[in-house]
């Protein structure tokens, strides 16, 4: 599978993104509810009360949905709509990668630095492949997606330090299991709003690890 290469899956249920009118997988939109005061709000952990409004993990399109009033219109009421919206969804999703991440690391299902990462790719234990956006791509293009794995460059080198304790990392990797579904799922929507990886927005890129 490419890098950022997406597969469909009919487990998820599907939701129909207000901006394109595509419906797919919800694991590759975003939902916002109605919050205090009529303000739109992101509702990333899918848990607030309230009817969702879903749009594509697409920085654009959410912009064009925050321009064109779509969120009034899709929740028939007047509301407030935050104009920097889509920044602070690409930073509630950064900050839950890095927790999850986190959180894997804690559970021994995450290493980082180059040898331990490259340890686990030949051992066939790494499953998803974390390399920082910014670091070198010579680097960077020593190690590979695990086979049948995930790959995602979505995260800084400050970011993906921050996931192991450190001041910054270019290499990670998570092995099956544990938290690994909930990283690719959260990440692939980062890399959506990022535009990384050639545009791609979650939608094409939500496949589970």
């Amino acid at each position: 599978m490419s890098r950022g290469g997406h597969e469909e899956t009919t487990e998820d249920p599907e939701r129909r993104c207000i901006v394109s009118g595509d419906v797919a997988p919800k694991a590759g939109l975003v939902r916002f509810v109605v919050g205090p005061e009529a303000t739109i709000f992101p509702d990333l952990a899918e848990k607030l009360p309230g009817r969702g409004i879903w749009v594509t993990a697409d920085r654009d399109l959410i912009a064009q949905a925050v321009k064109k009033n779509l969120f009034a219109r899709a929740a028939k009421m007047p509301v407030k709509v935050p104009e920097n919206l889509p920044d602070i969804v690409e930073e509630g999703l950064a900050h839950r990668v890095v927790e999850l991440i986190s959180l894997a690391r804690k559970s021994g299902y995450a290493v980082a630095g180059f040898e331990k990462v490259k340890g686990w790719l030949s051992e066939g234990r790494a499953k998803v492949l974390l390399q920082a956006s910014d670091g070198s791509d010579r680097g960077k293009g020593k190690l590979w997606t695990p086979e049948g794995g995930r790959w995602f460059g979505c995260l800084t080198s400050s970011e993906l330090g921050l996931a192991f304790g450190r001041d910054h990392a270019i290499h990670g990797a998570l092995a099956a299991g544990g938290l690994a579904k909930s990283v690719t799922r959260e990440a692939a929507r980062l890399a959506g709003m990022r535009k990384q990886d050639g545009g791609k927005t979650a939608l094409k890129d939500s496949k589970t690890a």
